[in-house]
């Protein structure tokens, strides 16, 4: 019997869903008889063809539930090629500049009314790649996409993905690909230059031009119900021919002084402040700060707050800690 069909017998056991071990005993049938084992495989249809004993129904299975038991596995061991997240735990609040605003917007249009689009002829936007320095909220960008669009996020697991054995890797993203058509979901080639690194830059030329060859092909052929979206903080580094592939390339620009002010006052909208509280000087000092280290600036401040046993977080508070994240953040660069 194929092991594939095995690992998926003991997993359906494992989770205890009557549907899947009725489908895959159905592929053993079917592998049977294709191997020449007619009379087994006629055997084994007869079982499946007896009458069943009645039993207690089990709770219907979510789609989330499923995709979670489909998730694909690498070819050599069996672990998951990507993880999922379902579209309730999603973060999806972003503060963007109108016209990056507008980008992302587009999109989600284009996803909800796709089959309008295609009775004219026309293709959505399908495939995404996001560029931008780091912390800037391109992750946050594919998270986003999918909570405005329903979809669950899938991200690759790269560490998992790339194999030391010749051919594994491209074929354990040809699964990926295969596993996103299966399922409509967004799936999210996170740092994408891990494996899409320019060719003619790479020392490891056969193995990279494997992987890259593997991704570009997929890419253009790419026709799965959901959305994909590739993120990266090296966008000079990624093989030129990826661009074309991509329905729409943009980047995430660090926030500006409006962007940090939305970004102070929405994480600390649940926290009383001083009045008044100098936003405008507030974002000067933050002027060049990722949104991430804006976000952690707050919520490092609105933490001390409340541990100092205070209702109101003050200015100071606020200048305290960015002033501590600066300094970490110079160390780091040192």
């Amino acid at each position: 019997m194929n092991a594939e069909i095995l690992k998926r017998v003991v997993r359906a056991i494992a989770d205890g869903s009557q549907s899947d071990l009725e489908r895959l005993a159905e592929k053993i049938v079917e592998s049977e008889r294709k191997t020449g084992h007619v009379r087994l495989a006629a055997q084994l249809e007869s079982i499946l063809k007896q009458p069943k004993a009645k039993r207690t129904v089990a709770p219907p299975v979510t789609d989330n539930d499923r995709t979670l038991k489909e998730l694909p596995l690498s070819r050599r061991h069996g672990e998951n090629l990507a993880t999922l997240i379902p579209t309730e735990h999603l973060e999806h609040h972003m503060v963007l500049p109108d016209l990056v605003e507008q980008r992302f917007a587009r999109i989600e249009a284009e996803y909800a009314a796709r089959d309008r689009l295609r009775t004219f002829g026309l293709k959505p936007r399908k495939t995404v790649l996001l560029y931008g320095p780091p912390g800037c909220g391109k992750s946050l960008g594919a998270k986003r996409l999918a909570w405005n669009t329903g979809l669950p996020l899938m991200k690759v697991r790269f560490d998992v993905l790339i194999s030391s054995f010749f051919g594994e890797s491209a074929q354990n993203l040809r699964t990926i690909f295969g596993a996103a058509k299966e399922k409509p979901c967004v799936l999210l080639l996170d740092e994408c230059d891990f494996i899409a690194r320019s060719r003619t830059n790479s020392k490891d030329i056969g193995e990279v031009s494997r992987i890259v060859n593997s991704l570009l092909q997929l890419m253009e052929e790419y026709d799965a119900p959901g959305l994909l979206v590739a993120t990266t903080n090296l966008e000079s580094a990624l093989d030129p021919a990826l661009f074309r592939r991509f329905d729409d390339v943009f980047s995430i620009p660090l926030p500006g002084p409006t962007e940090i002010e939305k970004l102070l006052r929405m994480t600390l909208s649940t926290v009383r402040t001083e009045q008044p509280m100098r936003w405008d000087q507030l974002a000067t000092k933050l002027n060049g700060s990722s949104a991430a280290m804006v976000v952690k600036a707050a919520q490092d401040a609105a933490k001390a707050a409340v541990l100092a046993g205070g209702h109101t977080l003050s200015n100071t508070m606020l200048v305290q800690a960015i002033d501590e994240l600066q300094r970490h953040d110079a160390a780091q660069r040192v």
